[in-house]
């Protein structure tokens, strides 16, 4: 890791910045996906029909879950000292535009970048990423991804942009390894603190 600090930081939304509230084994029952098949990755093998019939089903549970969302503790800090360092930031996720606005309305928050599934690929490809750090002027090595699931790590590794697990108390279930973990957002804060 740096000694500096990071000069944009790109977060994941759901589980990150706000509680998880998607009941993950209902939606998968819901769509028909196994446990440990990828949500997104299994609806795109799925025919037109079955596609559209799950497109509405996640679109439901997503927009159910941004409506009830609540913001984890320390968000507003942190995204406020990062505004007053000039520090550059992001939203990156796999949900969808609609989820993220009702996110943004409900809680008053602001990003100078927020990228979609709808916008073409999604973490765990690189691609997000690299946009992201395109359109704020910063280089990979100088920019950070925040998240709490292995497609944030794993994203973040192949764009060779450092890497922190926000574990919130657990285990890491997952074989992707961060540069950093921090327990919470205030932690994180701490951490960039540091740097």
């Amino acid at each position: 890791m740096n000694s500096t600090l990071p000069k944009a930081i790109l977060f994941d939304m759901d589980g990150t910045l706000t509680d998880e509230r998607i009941d993950w084994d209902t939606l998968r029952a819901d769509l028909g996906v196994a446990p440990d098949e990828a949500i997104l990755e299994a609806v795109e093998r799925m025919d037109a029909a079955g596609r559209e019939r799950a497109e509405q089903v996640l679109h439901h549970h997503e927009q159910l879950a941004a409506e009830r969302s609540e913001l984890n503790v320390g968000c507003h800090e942190l995204l406020t000292w990062l505004d007053t360092r000039g520090i550059g930031r992001a939203l990156i996720t796999r949900n969808t535009r609609k989820s993220v606005r009702t996110v943004f309305d409900k809680h008053g928050l602001h990003f100078d970048i927020a990228i979609t599934r709808e916008d073409g690929l999604y973490k765990p490809d690189p691609a997000p990423l690299l946009i992201a750090c395109e359109r704020l002027g910063v280089s990979p090595a100088d920019a950070w991804m925040i998240g709490d699931w292995k497609f944030d790590i794993e994203a973040a590794n192949r764009a060779a942009v450092h890497a922190v697990w926000i574990s919130y108390g657990r285990d890491r279930p997952f074989a992707a390894v961060p540069d950093r973990v921090v327990q919470h957002l205030d932690e994180l804060r701490i951490l960039i603190t540091q740097m």
